[in-house]
């Protein structure tokens, strides 16, 4: 890695920060938080790096933007809108950026990419299942029981228009991690990302089943995600699932899942 690397990582991170920011698609303290993550990146990791990480920014970002109008009606379900802040940046790119650490460490290892790439595959792919998912024309089911079927934007609904899109999702990232890879086994590699990353999504939904933190609005008697007030100005109070673990935390967690579990699958 050359001496100037990082800072050409810091300004075309910034660049991209800041375009993301006029499009709507990062809130400020998004664009700040994604110029810290894209200078680790695009710093450390390098182009191809760069890519994996554009790939799922732009992805995620145009299905945001493709599909608002479905989702205005389950706006009510979500934490956040489709304008990223700096808590949802951290929680998907975290990983990402850890990893791009590590291979500034070991540049010479492979593991650093495998990880890196599965966890941007899980999220990729939780936030395509997320974005398409509205577009089941049946209502989800619940992934602890999947006879019970719950309400669109529930946390934990799984469709299978929603599977596959996550599915495609890890797939993209999976298969350019393959095309780009040091690894003298890019088939391996491009395999091994996307089944990760699907489970990694499948993980996320785990967890919004089970101990994501979940409001009601008692003036809606609806489930939400958004604390402390719901859109219509009510207080929300806790309903189940640990209140420290939020949408952004579940967001790391899938991530992370998907790095692990790419790693154990090339160790085995």
């Amino acid at each position: 890695m050359s001496a100037t690397q990082p800072l050409f990582g810091f300004l075309f991170a910034l660049v991209v920060a800041v375009l993301a920011y006029r499009a709507h698609s990062l809130s400020r303290s998004g664009a700040w938080a994604a110029t810290v993550v894209g200078t680790l990146i695009f710093g450390l990791g390098g182009w191809r790096w760069a890519v994996l990480l554009l790939t799922f920014f732009i992805s995620s970002s145009a299905l945001s933007h493709a599909f608002a109008t479905r989702k205005h009606g389950l706006s009510e379900k979500f934490a956040k809108g489709s304008q990223r802040d700096w808590g949802q940046v951290f929680g998907n790119g975290a990983v990402a950026a850890f990893f791009s650490l590590l291979h500034s460490f070991y540049p010479q290892a492979t593991w650093p990419w495998v990880a890196f790439a599965a966890s941007l595959a899980a999220v990729n792919a939780d936030t395509w299942a997320t974005e398409l998912g509205v577009l089941s024309p049946s209502d989800p089911h619940l992934i602890t029981d999947l006879r019970k079927r719950v309400d669109k934007g529930t946390s934990g609904g799984i469709s299978p228009i929603g599977s596959l899109a996550a599915l495609g999702g890890a797939a993209l990232i999976g298969l350019l991690a393959g095309t780009l890879s040091p690894t003298p086994a890019p088939a391996k590699t491009a395999l091994f990302v996307t089944l990760s990353g699907f489970a990694g999504a499948l993980f996320d939904s785990f967890l919004g089943a089970t101990v994501q933190a979940i409001y009601l609005c008692p003036t809606c008697a609806k489930e939400t995600e958004r604390h402390p007030t719901h859109l219509c100005g009510a207080q929300t109070a806790l309903l189940r699932g640990w209140r420290w673990l939020n949408n952004d935390w579940v967001n790391f967690a899938c991530a992370a899942f998907g790095a692990g579990m790419a790693l154990l699958l090339f160790a085995l």
